[in-house]
């Protein structure tokens, strides 16, 4: 990426861009079907709010597509705090699903804020085992890809990822949600 924060080339940017899509789109398996938001749309929320809040340059790509799956976590999970607040003072609205793929996965909103809530705590006990969760669960990134994204080696993402998923389970209860299980890797 040039200082500019941007790819270099059209197909940097086309490769960029279709990474975050596939990010985006495991990030939307687990919202509920009552979701307006398609993965281009979660993408674009994602950059413009790293546009709105950036004013440093990224060093590279990597480092653009890891703060871009942090943004589109906070995307969603700010979308589950307005679903839960509207539903607390009664305001029901169903809307429908934009990318009309199947989801296999759902979340409530509220074990959606659980888990946010718990991976605030564990980002005092270590902050890289928050973005491994978040490329590895929330964008679906491979163990390959998250150590790419997060400029480590594969198996600092496979020790973290295992602690990781222990730690959640603990804090979580003895269902955690799917992604999170002992079995997931």
């Amino acid at each position: 990426m040039t200082g500019d924060q941007t790819p270099a080339t059209p197909d940097g940017w086309t490769r960029m861009y279709v990474e975050l899509k596939g990010a985006a789109r495991s990030c939307l398996r687990r919202e509920p079907y009552e979701l307006t938001l398609s993965a281009t749309g979660l993408v674009h929320e994602a950059w413009l709010r790293l546009a709105g809040e950036r004013r440093t340059p990224f060093e590279n790509q990597r480092q653009y597509v890891g703060a871009a799956v942090q943004t589109m976590r906070r995307v969603l999970i700010d979308r589950a705090r307005r679903r839960v607040t509207d539903k607390r003072r009664g305001i029901h609205v169903t809307l429908t699903v934009v990318d009309a793929a199947p989801l296999p996965f759902t979340t409530d909103d509220e074990r959606l804020l659980d888990v946010d809530a718990a991976l605030e705590k564990l980002a005092a006990v270590d902050e890289r085992l928050v973005r491994v969760v978040e490329c590895r669960y929330f964008a679906g990134l491979t163990i390959e890809e998250t150590a790419e994204a997060l400029g480590v080696s594969d198996t600092t993402v496979c020790d973290d990822w295992r602690f990781a998923r222990a730690w959640l389970r603990r804090v979580l209860g003895p269902t955690p949600p799917a992604g999170l299980a002992a079995d997931a890797t």
